[in-house]
Order: structure tokens, then C-alpha cells, then sequence
């Protein structure tokens, strides 16, 4: 009997810095509502704190509901804050894309529903030869983009969607997050995401003066 497996997302971002954190807290605030074990888990992160864990793995963490190993949720921690590949140079790591797998696989043995959140870009490099494209297309995971609402976003927005689909992959949605509350004119590129992205708005966080994925998960109505 083949072994079942929970349904997953892959929370990839049109850049660094732009919110793929905080909306991959929300939509695990969003699915605790529906089921019991529900946990986040960021693949590869780069930079750590005094304790050793990675802010952003802190936080999904906690917003988790099932409490998973650190090899599973966290397989690559990388000390420096830097592009991956270069600080898993610095590191002497190799990012084995298998071993991600592997783990990604695990949790959605385990859990009821699973956020696997992405690092940087969604083509940020892995190594010298692969990147986070490459990372998504093996896991083969529906993709929620976050796009970070700031000048440059809709170009970095329509060249995501080009990328996800290069790979075969499917995106299943997007979030906007108004990371730059000075930002002109705002709705007026709300309204062109909406007309050139093939895949539904799942949300519009505003400006939020913390990340609280509380906050935000109210501005996201998904329902998956």
C-alpha cells in the first residue's frame, strides 16, 4: 500500500527580503485551522542567530504544529547571511538536492498538510550548476509566489511566473506584500498582477509595522 502523503507548497519570492517568511507563517496559521499537524519547513537557510537556528526556521517553528527533527525541516543551515551557494562554499557543504527531498518527503509522511518555504529568488543559486528552480522541480510542489510589492516588483513578478512554468510547475497562487509602504501607486500594480499572473491573488498583506502571521493571515483568505 503505497503511503499517503499530505498535501504540500512550495512558498517561493520574486526576491530576497520580501515577505516569503511572513506569508509562510500565515498560510500555516491558515491550515492549523483545518488540521491537527501542520509544520513549515525552510530547506536551505543562510545566516544564523547566537542560538544557532535561523530566524526564519524560528519562526515557521512556531507556527508549526507538529515538531519535526531539525534534519527534516532544516536540513541545511548555512552560518553566513549570504546567497547559498556561496555560503555553503564558505561552509565546505554541498546542497544535495536529493537530501531535500528526502526530507520534504518525510514530512508529508508525517504531517497533515506542509509550507516548504524557499530561499532568496526562486532562481537563486544552490552551487556553481543548480538553483532554487531546480530545488522546486524536484519536489515537484504547487507554487504560492510572494511578490514583493515595491518598484521592480512587476518584472521580477512575470519573470517568476515564466520561470515556474519553464519548469512544469504549477502556481497555485500568489500573495502580495507591501514591503515598502512609501511605494506609488500601489493598487494600480495590484491591478496589473492580477491581470498578468495566470494563477488567483490568495491575499494583499499591507505595510505591517511588525511580522505577525497572525496579522497577515487575516489578509489571506486561503482555504486550500
Amino acid at each position: 500500500m503505497a503511503t499517503r502523503l499530505a498535501p504540500a507548497w512550495l512558498v517561493a519570492g520574486t526576491d530576497t527580503e520580501i515577505g516569503k517568511t511572513l506569508v509562510g507563517c500565515a498560510l500555516l496559521r491558515r491550515l492549523a485551522a483545518r488540521h491537527a499537524r501542520v509544520v513549515g519547513a525552510k530547506p536551505v537557510a543562510a545566516g544564523v542567530e547566537s542560538d544557532g537556528v535561523n530566524d526564519d526556521v524560528a519562526r515557521l517553528r512556531a507556527c508549526s504544529t507538529l515538531r519535526v527533527a531539525p534534519e527534516l525541516d532544516n536540513p541545511y543551515c548555512l552560518p553566513e547571511p549570504m546567497s547559498p551557494h556561496a555560503a555553503a562554499a564558505r561552509a565546505s557543504v554541498s546542497i544535495d538536492l536529493e537530501r531535500i527531498a528526502d526530507a520534504v518527503q518525510r514530512l508529508r509522511e508525517q504531517a497533515d498538510a506542509v509550507i516548504v518555504e524557499g530561499v532568496g529568488g526562486f532562481l537563486v543559486p544552490l552551487s556553481m550548476r543548480e538553483d532554487g528552480g531546480d530545488l522546486a522541480r524536484r519536489l515537484r510542489l504547487p507554487v504560492i509566489l510572494v511578490v514583493g510589492l515595491r518598484l521592480g516588483c512587476l518584472n521580477h513578478a512575470l519573470l517568476s511566473q515564466e520561470a515556474i512554468a519553464a519548469r512544469g510547475l504549477a502556481l497555485a497562487g500568489w500573495v502580495g506584500n507591501q514591503v515598502d509602504p512609501r511605494m506609488l501607486a500601489p493598487q494600480a500594480n495590484v491591478e496589473l498582477l492580477r491581470a498578468r499572473l495566470r494563477a488567483p491573488c490568495l491575499g494583499i498583506v499591507p505595510h505591517l509595522a511588525q511580522a505577525d502571521a497572525d496579522a497577515a493571515a487575516t489578509h489571506i483568505p486561503w482555504s486550500p
